[in-house]
């Protein structure tokens, strides 16, 4: 992953102003709502999110110097666990930081000292949707329900009785804001406010619907079809243009943002595209060698271990793994082999046992698992990089 400073276009010793200026130019650059859902742009957006999450914060930022990446995210010195960051917590961020001025003042919909007049864009919807290992191996379509605002059929949207448009509001003259000057030691101050009457709109109704009190929409509820495609992981979106709340004033729809959370799976780690798991065996099966059964994602395939195999030997089942997502192929699976002690034996099983004990060779002072030798993890690291 790229690194923190590189990201925001800053030196190392950039002060808190400097970080959230860096941050906030980039994240106007690539906001989703600018860049009509270029997958490389929403990249970007989280990408510089993440970053100034961790340098605004002076004790993030502190163990990210001494320890990079590792230190943010739960490794060595982790400073509280900055993990599973995702382009929800991206898009919760900037609007917690930048929000108070509305997305259509950033992105200039507004303009400067100028009403947001019109139909607006109805609010975007947060979902989150849990997927199983098995349907990221396959895909899935999912069918939610989720609460939006929808037209009031009473007035068609427009918010007024019997039909009635919208009018100049009388209190800011059709600006949405009002201006306020006070004098002071230092001069003549000015506050600029949005317009209580109108609520920044710049126009007002002055019969209104009974059906919706003039906001021209109601609460309903709408069924959304997901598609899933395979190879998903967590923190993955899916967006749905236009299928979010009705915008006020006959504005259009907002979106809907479908944050995906794979369910964690206990007969497997998750790599990427590739998966592990262990297949406990017998001394017997490990000594003389067996074809047995092992899981799979979408199943069991048969695995065959060789006559003395040592426990911790991971073997290869290609192409047994996870799609790759927007790519070809399959990852695999990798088997580790756990040789399995019985904790408890019968009579006649310490009996032989205790035979074999006698005529068994002395364990050597170090055993070699063959070209899978080291601890487990770099067992496990060198087979992904095979």
């Amino acid at each position: 992953m790229r690194d923190y400073y590189e990201i925001l276009g800053i030196g190392r010793d950039a002060d808190a102003d400097g970080i959230k200026k860096a941050y906030r130019k980039l994240a106007l650059q690539y906001h989703p709502d600018r860049n009509g859902g270029d997958k490389e742009a929403e990249g970007k957006f989280k990408e510089a999110t993440e970053a100034y999450e961790v340098l605004k914060d002076p004790t993030k930022r502190s163990a990210y110097d001494r320890f990079g990446h590792a230190g943010v995210k739960g490794g060595a010195g982790g400073a509280g666990g900055f993990r599973g960051f995702d382009f929800s917590d991206a898009l919760e961020v900037f609007m917690r930081d930048f929000g108070g001025f509305g997305l259509d003042d950033l992105f200039g919909a507004r303009g400067r000292g100028g009403a947001r007049t019109g139909p607006r864009k109805g609010p975007d919807i947060r979902l989150r949707l849990q997927v199983t290992l098995q349907e990221v191996a396959t895909g899935t379509e999912k069918t939610l329900r989720v609460r939006v605002l929808d037209p009031c059929e009473r007035c068609g949207g427009s918010g007024g009785a019997d039909g009635a448009e919208p009018v100049t509001c009388s209190t800011c003259g059709g600006a949405g804001e009002v201006r306020r000057v006070q004098r002071s030691m230092l001069g003549q101050l000015m506050s600029v406010t949005p317009c209580p009457t109108c609520r920044g709109e710049g126009r007002v109704v002055d019969r209104l619907c009974e059906g919706c009190d003039g906001e021209g929409v109601k609460a309903g509820e709408a069924t959304l079809d997901v598609q899933v495609p395979a190879g998903v992981s967590t923190g993955d979106y899916i967006t749905l243009r236009g299928q979010g709340s009705q915008g006020s004033r006959g504005g259009v729809r907002g979106d809907v943002y479908v944050v995906l959370e794979v369910q964690e799976d206990p007969r497997f780690a998750r790599d990427g595209a590739d998966v592990i798991c262990e297949l406990p065996v017998t001394f017997t099966q490990a000594a003389l060698g067996a074809r047995l059964e092992v899981p799979t994602v979408l199943g069991q395939t048969e695995i065959e271990v060789e006559p003395g195999t040592q426990s911790g030997r991971i073997l290869r089942l290609r192409g047994e793994g996870l799609p790759r997502l927007q790519a070809a192929g399959r990852g695999d699976q990798l088997v580790r082999i756990v040789v399995w002690v019985p904790t408890e034996l019968t009579p006649e099983q310490e009996k032989r046992v205790r035979a074999l004990a006698e005529v068994e060779a002395a364990a050597p002072e170090r055993v070699d698992s063959g070209r899978e030798g080291g601890g487990f993890w770099s067992r496990v690291k060198q087979a992904f990089s095979a």
